[in-house]
């Protein structure tokens, strides 16, 4: 299956943002755009106007850049087809990275339990924030 020109454009932003340690930010970045361009009249006047928009939406320097990119490119069209792709990639790499996190506390785990085996079942809990309770 070959690539998509929004494929490529979405895999190229993921690997910057992942290689500056920046992947939610980015992904937030990306849903910020997909609001803004849910208005057509959004890309008639984008060229004049990316710094402006860029600073008040707070994006990343590398997020800017790709849009500047798509802009002198004249591909902002694909937008909404590159954040569905940047979308599958994100939580492709968001859900590895929670699995080698959860694999890390195990080992943590049985470290300090000095126990054969430790099973990690995962459960939502909201009154937690950015907490896990061991048992």
């Amino acid at each position: 299956m070959a690539a998509t020109a929004s494929n490529n454009y979405a895999t190229a932003l993921t690997e910057v943002a992942k290689s500056s340690n920046t992947l939610q930010a980015t992904y937030a970045d990306v849903k910020k755009i997909e609001k803004l361009f849910s208005e057509p009249q959004v890309f008639d006047f984008f060229g004049q106007v990316i710094d402006e928009i860029a600073k008040s939406l707070e994006l990343q320097p590398h997020t800017v850049n790709f849009l500047s990119i798509l802009v002198e490119s004249k591909r902002v069209e694909i937008i909404k087809d590159i954040v569905r792709e940047f979308e599958m990639v994100y939580n492709k790499l968001a859900n590895m990275e929670l699995a080698i996190h959860l694999a890390q506390v195990a080992k943590q785990v049985q470290k300090l339990t000095r126990a054969k085996n430790v099973r990690i079942k995962t459960m939502i809990d909201p009154s937690l924030l950015a907490a896990f309770t061991v048992r």
